[in-house]
């Protein structure tokens, strides 16, 4: 009888690390998670200690093989997912000159409008992919140069999250084409850093790090991290890509028409194309999965971000009932909200609590309910605070059709998807069926099928249909959807009507909350 062979996926997102362990055949073998704090001292400031983050992919790796039992050597590689749009200044002695400064940071969002107003913007964006928004490296980078000129000067390589960790792995910094295409500094033609972006940066290519494949693969570990996390020394570390593409491949959503709709922390809507695209109105990304595969859509900040708020600010009531129940608190947010009517009879809700990136690209977005009553109460906002993340991520779906077509079949994943009214709610503000597999796992899904490819285990990524599992479809209803069509342009029509206001009222926070 052959040996076993198992598989290790390995997500660093933002709010915490997931090591996922999967047998060839997809089954779920073994989990950890480890949580790490956001840190946000000031409203624009959104950063985590890059240390804790490597020590939870450690700790992550370890619990994981430890609670699965296997044998060690049977484990094949590991390989990783990861949030995008992190930046950390790292000193030429490698120290530390800031924390990881992360994509819901809006520091850099004065920066941002300048690069696209008065810098060419729009061009480094046709080139990069990359919307011009405080989020990206690009703009963070002048921000620092500009507002931070201390440690700009001191800065020897300015790396991702993912690059961070691997150089303290291996010893080498190296950016995977799928992050790196997350940049604002990386030119999707000849796969390099872009020219005209580093000369806007002020940097030059020797203080980022090297570009490699998202299939590159790195191996022999430093003798103290493999024996932490028990694991042979040459077991190969795939470099992986970005969580966003990851999830697309992870939930086979990697044929052209097939949509993926995720939402957790933040949330996205991405496709599949077999080259890269940019938008001429600038609304969309477009991040390298493969040499073949280009995943074309929009990220939003404001995802599960958002119902942690409501719940932390304004359900402890709620909380508390969750607890003497022994059940997940969201999931009593959930019930709430599905007793009210659809449209919240007529409460709407913009999630920008963390200023905004598609449709909008505006840093300065900031939240609202427009059309409150005196006949609301508090499970019409609830259900409202869930219905504007969907309208949100519906503006974002409207944008990515002008570019590759209206849709043939809608993917879910993400934490939401564990939600039954959630993706109901989606599939009738959507006006589509929604498809959920029943694995919810599809970022490490996703790392390990595309490190299987780059070992050579497998020869194309449809073997990731069998991996997924079973799914579950949810049907639109017709008379909600309906509800749905009259107030999703009310919406969308308020979001460009308060574009002057967003700035006032930024500019006021920021004058007097730092």
């Amino acid at each position: 009888m052959a040996e076993p062979s198992h598989y290790l996926g390995v997500d660093i997102g933002t709010t915490s690390t997931k090591a996922v362990l999967f047998n060839k055949t997809g089954q779920v073998l073994a989990t950890e998670t480890i949580l790490y704090p956001l840190h946000t001292p000031t409203p624009l400031t959104a950063e985590q200690d890059p240390e804790e983050i490597f020590r939870a992919v450690l700790g992550t790796i370890r619990e994981t093989i430890r609670k699965s039992e296997i044998d060690p050597a049977s484990l094949k590689l590991v390989s990783f997912s990861s949030a995008m749009h992190s930046l950390i200044a790292v000193g030429a002695e490698d120290q530390l000159l800031t924390e990881s400064i992360t994509w819901a940071d809006s520091r850099a969002a004065k920066h941002a409008r300048r690069i696209k107003e008065e810098m060419g913007g729009h061009a480094i964006y046709l080139r990069t992919g990359t919307p011009i928004h405080a989020m990206s490296l690009l703009s963070k980078i002048v921000w620092l140069k500009e507002d931070k000129p201390e440690i700009f000067s001191q800065t020897a390589m300015f790396a991702d999250i993912k690059s961070f960790v691997f150089h303290k792995l291996f010893g080498n910094f190296v950016v995977d084409h799928s992050i790196a295409s997350a940049t604002g500094l990386f030119n999707l033609e000849n796969l390099d850093w872009d020219t005209g972006a580093l000369e806007v940066a002020g940097i030059h290519t020797g203080q980022l790090p090297q570009p490699v494949p998202t299939t590159h693969s790195l191996s022999g570990l430093a003798t103290e991290y493999a024996a932490f996390m028990g694991i042979p020394k040459d077991v190969p570390f795939v470099i992986g890509a970005s969580d966003g593409v990851l999830a697309n491949l992870g939930v086979g959503a990697i044929e052209p028409g097939v949509v993926a709709v995720t939402i957790g922390t933040s949330g996205a809507v991405r496709t599949v194309s077999p080259v890269p695209k940019t938008d001429p109105k600038g609304r969309t990304f477009c991040y390298a999965l493969t040499a073949d595969h280009w995943v074309i859509g929009g990220a939003v900040n404001n995802g599960g971000i958002i119902l942690r708020w409501l719940r932390d600010e304004f359900a402890a009531a709620e909380v508390e009932t969750a607890k003497r129940l022994c059940i997940d608190s969201y999931d009593v947010l959930t019930r709430i909200a599905s007793t009210v009517n659809p449209g919240s009879d007529g409460l709407l809700f913009h999630p920008y609590l963390t200023g905004e990136r598609a449709p909008l690209w505006d840093s300065n977005a900031r939240g609202s309910f427009f059309g409150l009553s005196i006949h609301h109460e508090k499970q019409h906002m609830i259900r409202a605070v869930l219905e504007g993340i969907v309208y949100n991520l519906y503006t974002v779906l409207l944008a990515v059709e002008e570019l590759t077509g209206e849709p043939t079949l809608i993917k879910a994943s993400g934490g939401f998807a564990r939600s039954e009214i959630w993706r109901q709610l989606m599939a009738d503000i959507f006006g589509q069926p929604v498809t959920v597999p029943e694995s919810f796992e599809s970022s490490c899904l996703g790392a390990v099928v595309l490190g299987m490819y780059a070992l050579g285990e497998i020869d194309d990524f449809s073997v990731v249909g069998d991996m997924i599992g079973h799914t579950h479809t949810h049907q639109p209803d017709q008379a909600s959807t309906d509800i749905y069509k009259e107030l999703l342009p009310i919406f969308i029509r308020l979001s460009r009507l308060l574009t002057d206001e967003y700035e006032s009222i930024a500019d006021f926070q920021r004058k007097h909350l730092g």
